[in-house]
């Protein structure tokens, strides 16, 4: 058992409760045994002291792309259309040992930004790149976060009217094969299951009507997730209209797209129509202001979806489009992001820090296990020292953590497991990661 006292608690319940001095207590089944205000209850284990801490449930990241990490630093002054067409020959030249490595480096640095679960959307399998899927996963088992991959897949090329090239999309047949081949290897369903699979289609502009549709019908028989990329751009609202005759939101529900189990990269462009069509439905956003700023795709509206009940976690999205892809610093630009749209009432610190925490659990399907310290729960959960001088003066920890720079993570915990401890990593090397993250870059733009 780890018992954590003497720490100010952000739990994320139903009635958003905190305790300025509390205790969380984990029992050795990795469930939360006990949380609230005071003393923590004599019981035998090991006891953290959490003075000038702030312990939260872990971060939830709904969206990335790990193998980005071998191209960071890359196109940086192109929008979305310019940046895939300088980086998408360069992907097609990914293997299992480079995706491995960047995905290494990526959740490594995830966990040490306070993130305790991440989805990955990887979508380019280079024919002779062997099994980069597999590569991944194994990296997230080394550094011991939980993880989410989904089994992404382009099938519409640049001949066909897609923006892709040719040689890096599969066919449809193959694409739907691979992606089933994925859930029955991978997919645990059960409640604290560690590694869950979901189906993801790239994009409209990568995917043909097929492909999405029968990708829905697949996700569904399986009882497993939705994922794609939707209205990030307005190149790809112009695409939609000039290709399918409407907009990206009636698009994705016409194939089946809207529900209570998808979640949809960006959503940056959406009409009121739109907002309210996912607000009915349940679909989910993962939002992720940093990388939509990078790419300068604009800013979702994202007190207009939380007032029409869309389920919204944050994202970093891949390395090669926010290279910073630090989680827990997504909470602030969040919060900068809403209040730039509509004023400093806009967002609140602790709606941000529910969009990183239950609102990302609820777009996984995992808001029953994660994303709230609640009795029970699984302990996924963060420590966050908010004592040093990059807070010192801000008397409510929770705004010195969303506020505030980015906080050091004292100890983080998923399924009761150490993951962090006083900033280090307990699973990995930093250094080796980034060493092999290095050389994975350097190996993919042909300088070694």
């Amino acid at each position: 058992m780890i018992v954590i006292e003497n720490v100010a608690v952000a739990t994320v319940d139903a009635s958003d409760t905190y305790h300025a001095d509390g205790h969380v207590v984990v029992g050795d089944d990795g469930r939360i045994a006990a949380v609230g205000p005071g003393a923590a209850p004599a019981t035998e284990g090991r006891r953290v002291d959490g003075a000038g801490c702030l312990v939260t449930p872990g971060l939830v990241n709904t969206h990335h792309h790990l193998y980005q990490w071998a191209t960071r630093g890359l196109a940086l002054d192109e929008t979305l259309f310019g940046w895939l067409r300088t980086l998408y020959p360069i992907w097609g030249r990914l293997d299992a040992e480079i995706v491995g490595a960047a995905a290494g480096a990526g959740l490594g640095w995830l966990a040490l930004s306070g993130c305790t679960t991440s989805m990955d959307h990887h979508y380019v399998f280079p024919r002779d790149g062997g099994d980069v899927l597999e590569a991944e996963i194994e990296a997230a088992r080394r550094i011991g976060l939980r993880f989410h991959p989904t089994r992404g897949s382009m099938d519409l090329g640049h001949k066909d009217g897609g923006l892709p090239p040719d040689n890096i999309v599969e066919t449809t047949d193959e694409a739907l094969r691979a992606t089933e081949a994925a859930i029955d290897r991978w997919h645990d369903p059960s409640p604290a299951a560690m590694l869950q699979i979901a189906v993801a289609p790239c994009s409209p502009f990568s995917v043909t009507e097929r492909l999405m549709s029968e990708a829905a019908a697949l996700a569904r028989r399986k009882g497993v997730r939705l994922h794609t990329h939707l209205a990030e751009t307005d190149d790809e609202e112009d695409f939609c209209r000039e290709r399918f005759g409407c907009t990206p939101v009636e698009y994705a529900e016409r194939l089946g797209w809207l529900g209570e189990d998808v979640w949809l990269a960006h959503g940056v462009h959406l009409d009121d129509a739109a907002i309210a069509r996912l607000g009915a439905t349940g679909t989910g956003v993962a939002h992720c202001p940093s990388s939509n700023a990078r790419l300068g795709a604009g800013a979702a509206r994202v007190r207009e979806l939380l007032d029409h009940r869309v389920p919204v976690g944050l994202g970093v999205d891949g390395s090669a489009s926010q290279e910073a892809s630090h989680l827990g610093e997504e909470l602030r630009q969040a919060l900068y992001t809403a209040r730039q749209r509509g004023g400093p009432t806009a967002l609140k610190a602790r709606e941000a820090l529910r969009m990183g925490t239950m609102g990302g659990a609820r777009c996984l399907g995992r808001q029953d296990d994660l994303g709230s310290l609640e009795t029970g729960k699984l302990a996924d959960l963060v420590l966050w020292r908010l004592d040093g001088l990059g807070h010192a003066g801000i008397d409510d920890r929770l705004a010195a953590l969303v506020f505030g720079p980015a906080a050091p993570v004292e100890l983080a915990l998923v399924g009761g497991r150490p993951v962090v401890e006083r900033g280090e990593l307990v699973n990995a090397d930093a250094e080796t990661l980034a060493r092999d993250a290095a050389g994975a870059h350097r190996r993919l733009l042909g300088r070694q």
